[in-house]
């Protein structure tokens, strides 16, 4: 199978960890380097590095730095504690920073000889073995497809949203080296455009056919260009198998079914939140009004006019046809197969 150098948006180095400013992409590639968990936190919660798989290793690799930074100071563990609560609460939604930050607890707890280096090599490994598994994604969601298809995404579940290749991007990947995916259709995903900004720019990366579309012109595209998939990433998915990921996905799953394209859900296992019966009980981070009030630096509302930004909306369970991890192809009702992920068989 075909395989391009993939953009990873992290990178430990000299001792400090490297974030690629996703703000400032397209425009310019401008790397962040951060020495504290706290710095690190702050860049997760502006949006520096977004995406929640890249989310949850940005954490840990903040972990380490807490580490190194407290490691000799008396009341240390506080210290590591304070900063690990810190950099859970960046950004609440994505199921993954939670995942991610428990194993970095599971090592401080353990307290390993070359405590640090053990934080570190686990950082990494998580980064590492996700790249692997995108690929996985890739090939199981290309699978699925047919031959001819023009497919639709939402955000950037891409390789700048995790340690390469990406979720749903995967799938678009393989999918156009298989000649299965012809033309990609993705929306701009206001109010931080990381459909424009982000998806379109790696798909162009990669002579990847797409057409970007404004948000409001996703029903004309599906009605008008024959759209037969909506291929999108996920930020939590419930045990029922309700989804959470950037808001405007939850219109999109609604007119996919009503122009009958199906749904693909794309993530890694630890995206699937067992604890979390259902979509209402998924935390909605509610970001600043300034994100719509001052787009681009324009004034664009008369003050005092409320603002709702919730980042991101819950899709029914019964609006996705599939549900894909490196665990396997999961099909509706997903409460029952899910049930596999508990065992560790395959569904």
């Amino acid at each position: 199978m075909q395989k391009k150098n993939q953009i990873c948006p992290i990178r430990w180095q000299d001792d400090a960890l490297f974030l690629l400013d996703q703000r400032r992409l397209p425009a310019e590639e401008t790397w962040l380097r951060l020495e504290t968990a706290t710095e690190v936190a702050e860049a997760i919660h502006n949006m520096v590095v977004r995406g929640a798989p890249a989310i949850g290793f940005a954490a840990a690799f903040g972990v380490v730095l807490s580490a190194r930074q407290h490691g000799d100071t008396e009341g240390w563990r506080d210290l590591v504690d304070a900063d690990v609560g810190i950099l859970a609460a960046a950004r609440p939604t994505a199921i993954n920073l939670k995942w991610s930050l428990d194993r970095m607890r599971a090592l401080l707890a353990a307290e390993p000889d070359n405590l640090s280096q053990r934080l570190l090599a686990e950082a990494q490994e998580q980064l590492e073995t996700d790249r692997e598994q995108n690929l996985q994604l890739g090939e199981m969601g290309a699978g699925l497809i047919d031959k001819g298809s023009s497919v639709m995404t939402h955000c950037n579940a891409g390789a700048l949203a995790t340690a390469g290749y990406g979720t749903a991007l995967a799938v678009v990947r393989v999918g156009h080296w298989q000649k299965k995916i012809e033309q990609v259709f993705v929306g701009e995903t206001r109010p931080w455009f990381q459909g424009s900004r982000l998806t379109a720019w790696e798909l162009a990366k990669d002579d990847i056919p797409v057409t970007l579309l404004t948000d409001s012109a996703a029903a004309q595209a599906m009605r008008k260009a024959g759209i037969s998939w909506l291929i999108v990433g996920a930020d939590r998915i419930a045990a029922n198998g309700d989804v959470a990921n950037k808001i405007g996905t939850y219109a999109l799953a609604v007119l996919a079914r009503y122009h009958g394209a199906k749904v693909m859900v794309v993530a890694p296992h630890s995206t699937v939140d067992m604890s979390v019966s259902d979509g209402s009980r998924i935390p909605i981070e509610e970001r600043s009004p300034n994100e719509i009030l001052d787009a681009a630096g324009v004034e664009n509302c008369l003050a005092g006019i409320t603002v709702a930004n919730p980042a991101f909306d819950v899709t029914p369970a019964e609006l996705i046809d599939f549900i894909v991890t490196e665990k396997g192809v999961f099909q509706a009702p997903f409460g029952e197969a899910f049930k596999s992920l508990k065992t560790g068989k395959t569904p």
